[in-house]
């Protein structure tokens, strides 16, 4: 058995992702990051090879990527995160896309032509506004776990409630006026769905299908239906949309193994 392998290793959450001599996907595997991002590298990457009923010495190559690539000691080579989640996205969307990436720290805009070369992208370090950070305050203000917050979000009867500060700890002094002023946690939960879509979408543009990934929209489909509003345009999901980036990473790790002419042809 001959595999190749990509580790997304994000501020948040470590991804895996494991591709056979065919780019067909064998094995995934997801770990929280922590406070040791070599640990959570190697803990998604057995997840994944247990999955796929492989050992790690099945690996051909190994591409890394992500906020904390360079800690992914058994990777052969190391690509950026924009490289990845455009090359993971193309690889489901074969056409000029937008790539919209919403993680735990950062996102990431990303345009991709219809021959899969990166034209044009920008990424947000600056505010948690606009990232998962954000929604897991939220999380923590209204008391309820964050993978419960989309489902109270779509209870919500009061789309006329939304977040206007820009700063996250503007926003949760906002919110608490708010709650403070009898404002339902149904809505509530939705205004911050919205409050992040606007931030990431605000001031950028947008050519060809939009296609939606990381771990706010995995973990969040309402997501989709919010940004698609907002563009006032269908947003596509990839399958998995966390993993996209270290499906990038995988498909680099196969382009590598075929030598200087596929990566010249590619």
């Amino acid at each position: 058995m001959v595999l190749f392998a990509g580790i997304d290793v994000g501020s948040s959450a470590t991804k895996a992702v494991l591709i056979d001599a065919d780019k067909q996907v064998v094995g995934r595997g997801l770990a929280h990051s922590a406070a040791d991002f070599a640990a959570a590298a190697q803990a998604a990457c057995d997840q994944a090879l247990e999955q796929a009923g492989a050992r790690q010495t099945d690996l051909d190559q190994v591409i890394s990527t992500g906020y904390g690539r360079t800690n992914v000691a058994f990777a052969t080579g190391r690509r950026t995160e924009i490289d990845c989640h455009a090359r993971g996205a193309y690889h489901h969307f074969p056409q000029a896309i937008t790539v919209v990436d919403i993680g735990g720290q950062d996102n990431k805009i990303i345009q991709v032509d219809e021959a899969g070369r990166r034209v044009h992208f920008t990424m947000n370090r600056k505010c948690a506004a606009g990232t998962g950070s954000f929604l897991e305050e939220m999380g923590l203000r209204l008391n309820i776990p964050l993978d419960q917050l989309g489902t109270l979000a779509d209870k919500s009867t009061d789309h006329t409630v939304s977040i206007g500060s820009y700063c996250t700890v503007f926003a949760m002094t906002e919110i608490l006026a708010k709650i403070r002023s009898g404002v339902r946690p149904e809505d509530l939960a939705r205004a911050a769905l919205v409050s992040v879509a606007k931030r990431v979408l605000e001031a950028q543009a947008f050519s060809g299908q939009v296609v939606a990934t990381g771990g706010v929209v995995a973990h969040h489909p309402r997501m989709r239906d919010i940004l698609a509003d907002i563009l006032g345009a269908e947003v596509c999901l990839p399958p998995f949309p966390q993993h996209v980036g270290a499906l990038g990473a995988a498909l680099q790790a196969h382009r590598e193994a075929q030598g200087p002419k596929e990566r010249a042809d590619g």
